[in-house]
């Protein structure tokens, strides 16, 4: 593992006032080097790339849409180097450190994303998901998480890594700010009735240590080699498309774990609905 460092992309301070009067006007965010923001380079954690690519003269949807929201863009943060790894270290630029464990990874690919949010130096952060890249950073780093259902929002200025299940992604530390930050994105309300029925995908929890299967148990109750493990659990939402969601559930050791929750296709809003009345309900 690199040695831990900030989780922004080194460089000039960036700083982008959003709209006064939105619905997200005092929070704070940040943007994987994956998005574009106008006027700064997007990297995609190689400094090459940023080289020998176009200076981009617009922001991403994504980053646009959190600007119009009135939250305020404050950095750009590191992610593994164009995006391939799940466990957050980028030989360029050091790995992001993980605040609830600093001698362990803070999991990527949206590794700086993830530890801005947790060491509190923005409300809310954008990641990108596809085969984890936020879900992962998610649990390991004790934050609520989304990957998206594949296809609902819209990529533009996002660098690719796999079109068919690239997804953007957000984070933030507590359940109310991750449910206002999810009624921007997703353009909709959360529903006020729940779901009926939540299934347990018991077979899941044959890939974890009993020690985490304890650890998790009465969160679930509530609702009545490592990396190929990660990969495993992690691919749910990467394969099917279907939105995915990681809470913090408990520690392990005093090192955070994450519980996954999965909605059916397009029913994303529903799923964060679901999140935030755990929280209530502890």
């Amino acid at each position: 593992m690199h040695p831990s460092t900030a989780p922004f992309v080194p460089g000039p301070q960036i700083r982008i006032e959003g709209r006064s009067n939105g619905p997200l006007a005092g929070l704070t965010f940040a943007a994987k080097d994956l998005f574009d923001v106008a006027g700064q380079p997007t990297g995609g954690g190689n400094h090459d790339w940023a080289r020998w690519h176009p200076m981009p003269d617009k922001h991403a949807w994504a980053v646009q849409r959190l600007l119009d929201a009135g939250a305020t863009l404050i950095g750009k943060t590191i992610t593994d180097e164009i995006s391939l790894g799940i466990l957050g270290e980028n030989a360029f630029d050091g790995t992001p450190l993980n605040p609830k464990a600093p001698d362990r990874v803070p999991g990527g690919s949206s590794s700086g994303s993830a530890s801005a949010v947790a060491s509190d130096l923005c409300d809310t952060a954008l990641g990108t998901d596809t085969g984890g890249s936020v879900r992962v950073p998610a649990s390991f780093c004790g934050l609520y998480g989304i990957r998206p259902t594949h296809g609902r929002l819209p990529l533009d200025g996002m660098l690719p890594q796999a079109p068919s299940s690239d997804t953007t992604g957000w984070f933030a530390r507590d359940s109310a700010t991750f449910a206002r930050v999810s009624q921007v994105m997703l353009g909709e309300g959360l529903p006020r009735e729940l779901p009926k029925r939540l299934i347990i995908a018991t077979d899941a929890f044959g890939f974890v240590d009993g020690d985490v299967q304890a650890a998790l148990k009465p969160m679930v109750s509530a609702l009545d080699s490592v990396r190929d493990r990660i990969t495993c659990l992690a691919a749910h939402g990467g394969l099917t498309g279907v939105p995915q969601v990681s809470i913090p559930g408990a520690t392990v050791n005093g090192l955070p774990v994450g519980l996954s929750i999965i909605g059916a296709h397009g029913q994303d809003a529903m799923l964060v609905a679901v999140v935030n009345a755990m929280e209530v309900m502890a």
